[in-house]
């Protein structure tokens, strides 16, 4: 009996131990190219279901019209193209992250366009919280309440014709200006 208790109490000192000495050695996978952990899609997908399930708004607060689809695009473009690309174009970051971001202006499944399949609601909660360990950022400080909307109500509509002008911005390829450390480092410093 006393080997039993000496067992168990060897086992909770000695696994949190070595968990901690497999963590604090690197040898977790954190690099995008790493494999997954055992379990871990299920780890993170299911409560993250079960949580849009329960808090997602189940009424669309905006009217899917012309200038709902237009301004949606206006705000895909500036907050969303970049990681998730645009119409006729992916994404070359989107691609390189983990998980890599979904192509929202590509079919799959048949004739189903990004996340044209999941409730207006589904893709406003998560614009607004984002998805930890993913690099989805959450846009509630950053974009009002009706943006969020128009751009959760576009992309439901993806699968469906959209006005001229919406396609217009979402096919117009993206701009991407040099970033003030890009200018610095590019122009030659003083010489000693």
């Amino acid at each position: 009996m006393l080997r039993l208790i000496f067992g168990i109490i060897l086992g909770l000192v000695l696994l949190p131990v070595v968990a901690w000495a497999w963590l604090t050695y690197g040898h977790p996978p954190v690099a995008v190219a790493d494999a997954l952990l055992p379990f871990e899609r299920y780890v993170t997908e299911i409560p993250l279901h079960a949580r849009i399930d329960r808090e997602m708004p189940k009424a669309v607060q905006i009217e899917a019209n012309e200038a709902t689809f237009v301004a949606g695009a206006r705000v895909y473009r500036e907050q969303c193209a970049f990681c998730h690309g645009l119409a006729g174009s992916s994404s070359q970051a989107g691609k390189h992250m983990f998980p890599d971001a979904p192509p929202l202006w590509e079919k799959h499944h048949g004739d189903v366009v990004g996340v044209s399949d999941d409730p207006a609601g589904e893709t406003y909660w998560k614009v607004a919280n984002g998805i930890r360990l993913t690099g989805m950022p959450a846009y509630k400080q950053v974009l009002s309440e009706t943006q969020m909307w128009q751009v959760s109500v576009l992309l439901a509509n993806a699968d469906k014709p959209l006005p001229p002008a919406a396609l217009t911005l979402l096919k117009e390829p993206l701009l991407l200006t040099p970033t003030v450390g890009a200018a610095i480092t590019s122009t030659p410093g003083p010489t000693h």
